[in-house]
């Protein structure tokens, strides 16, 4: 074999480093849902158990902290989406697998739906276990939904593509702004900005009559990101 063969021919990958490599993917997909859903619903709860003793402020604070730490802990094994918009944005972009879509997708509804129902069993008496409903009209929180997710994802995408020192910034630019919309929007439309975070609440407390909001307009906002980013990255070079 000649030294250039010998140099640029990959061994075939062993396919049970792949699927291991595979299901810790979709362990920190599920343990990183699972966690958001757990402490950003789980304060919404106990804001209301305790009448108000962590506030508006403290739970938009604890849904950034939550998002910031997980980034952190996990990102350098799965990439940390933790929200079914990023990563399907993620596809379109061409920046993720196709294979890995529907596993990605079921790991974090799967880490959302236990969150949820590790919360009811420890406050069975909260009807909503931090379901998102719109205050307004369901227009109103559509639209809101869409653009929160649109910036969200446009942050995501810049910060996880960019320089070394950039990505060491991710979880803090990423938390920062999960933090910002939540603390201003979230009266309003809940500040969702992923499908798993209401689903898990909904399916669990039986009140799915707005999550279709929460399911269409994040994807769509995450997905219509993908097109801004690609004129901003030309338009630089």
């Amino acid at each position: 074999m000649s030294l250039y063969l010998q140099k640029n021919l990959k061994p075939a990958a062993n396919p049970a480093v792949v699927i291991n490599q595979a299901m810790k993917k979709l362990l920190a997909e599920f343990l990183g849902t699972y966690a958001l859903v757990f402490a950003g619903t789980g304060a919404i709860i106990i804001d209301q158990q305790s009448h108000g003793a962590i506030t508006h402020v403290g739970i938009a604070v604890t849904f950034g902290l939550v998002v910031m730490s997980m980034i952190y802990a996990l990102g350098d094994v799965s990439g940390a989406h933790f929200n079914p918009g990023v990563s399907i944005a993620f596809t379109v972009a061409k920046r993720f697998s196709m294979r890995m879509l529907v596993p990605y997708l079921l790991s974090q509804l799967a880490g959302a739906v236990l969150a949820s129902a590790t919360l009811k069993y420890l406050f069975p008496a909260n009807e909503f276990l931090g379901t998102t409903i719109p205050s307004g009209t369901e227009l109103q929180s559509l639209i809101m939904e869409f653009i929160l997710t649109f910036f969200l994802m446009l942050v995501i995408i810049n910060v996880a593509t960019g320089s070394k020192e950039q990505g060491m910034f991710a979880g803090l630019a990423i938390g920062g702004v999960v933090a910002l919309e939540a603390m201003f929007a979230g009266p309003v439309c809940g500040a969702s900005m992923n499908p798993a975070r209401s689903i898990g609440p909904a399916l669990i407390s039986g009140h799915l009559e707005h999550l279709w909001i929460y399911i269409i307009a994040p994807v769509a906002g995450a997905v219509a990101a993908i097109p801004v980013f690609s004129i901003l990255k030309n338009e630089k070079k």
